[in-house]
């Protein structure tokens, strides 16, 4: 089966909860390119995330992020997989509704953290206590991750192909968003 995309498709969540891993198998499956915004800023810098946190701040990172969000937008409709403080600005909320179509992956607290405890690339989780921590960030952030126009739920036992078939069915679902050939 092949695809047509009508519009971009942009992962949102929280960190672990899949957006680079399901965003490259959906963009496999769709036929379409992936970009991920956290690697773009990298290569753009030629430094890590979190160099960039460390160095410059998480303001200057939040500036580049947008920057290289609207680049990205710009280009032909494919996956685009942001970071997980992406989407928490309004701006960038704007810049994805305008072109694309935001889809949060939902996941609960256990799951994000087993698949981030053993990370240390994560700026944002050097703390005591990384754990709450995380709660904490996930308790702050949902509220912007719902205003997404399409949610798909993670599951421990999907594999990232079966999460990218999910992520297809909800926007077949939608009528508007991806056609089948």
């Amino acid at each position: 089966m092949t695809y047509q995309l009508k519009k971009s498709v942009v992962l949102v969540g929280m960190m672990g909860s899949g957006k680079t891993a399901v965003g490259t198998a959906l963009a496999r499956k769709l036929g379409v390119p992936l970009a991920d915004s956290d690697s773009e800023i990298e290569a753009a810098a030629n430094r890590t995330i979190a160099e960039i946190f460390d160095h410059d701040g998480e303001p200057f990172f939040r500036a580049r992020e947008t920057e290289v969000i609207a680049r990205l937008l710009d280009q032909e409709h494919g996956v685009l997989s942001t970071g997980g403080g992406a989407y928490l600005a309004a701006n960038n909320r704007r810049l994805i509704s305008k072109v694309g179509v935001a889809v949060w992956l939902r996941a609960d607290l256990e799951l994000l953290w087993d698949r981030v405890r053993h990370k240390d690339t994560r700026p944002l989780l050097r703390s005591a206590n990384p754990k709450k921590t995380l709660a904490n960030l996930c308790k702050e952030r949902e509220p912007s991750y719902a205003q997404a126009e399409l949610t798909v739920d993670a599951q421990r036992n999907f594999s990232i192909d079966q999460m990218a078939e999910k992520v297809i069915d909800v926007l077949l679902d939608h009528g508007d968003l991806l056609e089948t050939n």
